[in-house]
């Protein structure tokens, strides 16, 4: 299974950055997480990558947050035959547009939406950012993919712990400080609205991965 970061607040040599997140998953099929903040950044950074958008299946949406949602309409506009699974708690308005241009599948709790590709379903407490992660079936163990980790850090892994044991975890861990539930895992990769990625790297720098658009990770 392949990850490539396509979008992120830090951007390889030729790519375009901005505020948010993407990544494609590719696992024989290709699941694009988020899509940044920016449609047309989205899509070059794509054409750079050789990536067709015309080749992806799936579209999966952490949260409502423009970071994270803001290229999907722009993309649509390339691809229209995707599925795009967005947390149940998004907005009617959202839904509405999204339903317009593409199918649409409302998360609630976590199931499998590819092989061996599953989501947490939506987390959050009342008055919390409602949010999905995603976590991947490898043979190393299940590797987690989050958007901001809104609903916490300590939450998600929790979560995605119910289907077995974690490898690794990458994306946007905003405030996260509880740094020892990250103790094990052979991968961290923290990036986009990571606050203390600093402090993650001087803790685990044998597990630590530096991201921006256009890291690959192999599983």
């Amino acid at each position: 299974m392949k990850i490539t970061v396509v979008y992120d607040n830090n951007a390889g040599r030729g790519l375009k950055t901005g505020w948010g997140f993407s990544c494609l998953i590719d696992n024989g099929k290709k699941i694009l997480f988020d899509c940044g903040d920016s449609g047309e950044k989205l899509i070059f950074n794509m054409k750079k990558l050789g990536m067709d958008p015309k080749d992806i299946g799936s579209v999966l949406l952490s949260h409502e947050h423009w970071d994270h949602i803001g290229g999907l309409l722009q993309f649509l506009e390339m691809n229209d035959r995707v599925t795009v699974y967005v947390p149940k708690s998004f907005s009617t308005g959202i839904k509405e547009k999204i339903g317009l241009k593409a199918g649409m599948k409302e998360v609630d709790s976590g199931e499998e939406i590819s092989e061996n590709v599953y989501t947490t379903g939506q987390l959050g407490g009342p008055g919390t950012v409602k949010e999905q992660s995603v976590a991947l079936k490898t043979s190393k163990g299940y590797f987690i993919i989050t958007g901001c980790a809104h609903p916490g850090l300590k939450a998600i892994i929790e979560k995605s712990r119910s289907l077995g044991k974690i490898y690794g975890i990458m994306g946007g861990f905003h405030d996260f400080s509880d740094f020892g539930i990250l103790k094990g895992m052979e991968l961290v990769a923290p990036c986009h609205c990571t606050q203390n990625a600093r402090e993650i790297k001087r803790l685990f720098p044998g597990s630590y991965r530096e991201i921006k658009s256009g890291s690959v990770i192999e599983l």
